[in-house]
């Protein structure tokens, strides 16, 4: 079953995120809510939860895991960034944004895509989800939190739970926080192409 935490959305309860680093550091699964909508969290070695994460969602070997990061510093670590896309990206974070990117040798071989080398990064607007992040002291691997054959993410805690309590070892919950996914901006080439309109306002990109 999974452990359900009610953590404070504006003032996160330390003992509660730390209970929550112990179980992604021990190879746990989470769900946790971002400034999109909730998504899954795990290590960025775990290769049991990513196996998981693929299971529940039934995701082919394409899709973009997301490194979701918790700052532009620690973003930098694991994507290529150029001198033409630095300051747009970095003017776009933190926010609701996904950015494609060149991946570093940071990132295992089995989450960038498997013929451009990419790997989808960023940095939420959200307390908790920071929180986490700050207390993890590492990124974040993670996947929006949408089921198969459902046309938008779950936004409640307590639905999450229900759904998934035994494929989850966590489920942290701070308030709904909504049904749209990140605007995904693919800057691979150099160039922003917009792969998906989400939460994130795209006019900057356009």
């Amino acid at each position: 079953m999974a452990k359900y935490f009610d953590v404070h959305p504006a003032n996160p309860q330390r003992r509660a995120i730390a209970q929550i680093v112990e179980i992604i550091r021990g190879d746990g699964l989470i769900a946790y809510p971002t400034d999109s909508c909730f998504a899954f969290g795990c290590r960025l070695g775990n290769r049991e939860a990513i196996d998981r994460i693929r299971d529940i969602r039934k995701l082919d070997t394409g899709h973009h895991f997301t490194l979701v990061c918790r700052d532009f510093a620690q973003l930098g670590q694991f994507v290529h960034i150029n001198n033409a896309s630095f300051r747009a990206i970095k003017a776009a974070t933190p926010g609701s944004y996904t950015f494609i990117l060149p991946a570093t040798k940071e990132v295992p071989r089995r989450l960038m895509h498997p013929r451009k080398k990419t790997v989808g990064v960023r940095i939420p607007d959200h307390v908790v989800a920071q929180a986490i992040l700050t207390e993890l002291g590492e990124p974040l691997l993670s996947s929006t939190l949408l089921l198969p054959n459902e046309p938008e993410p779950l936004t409640q805690g307590w639905e999450i739970k229900e759904a998934l309590d035994h494929q989850l070892d966590a489920v942290v919950d701070s308030g709904d926080c909504g049904t749209e996914p990140t605007t995904v901006i693919d800057y691979s080439d150099g160039e922003p192409a917009i792969l998906r309109y989400g939460a994130g306002d795209p006019s900057r990109f356009e």
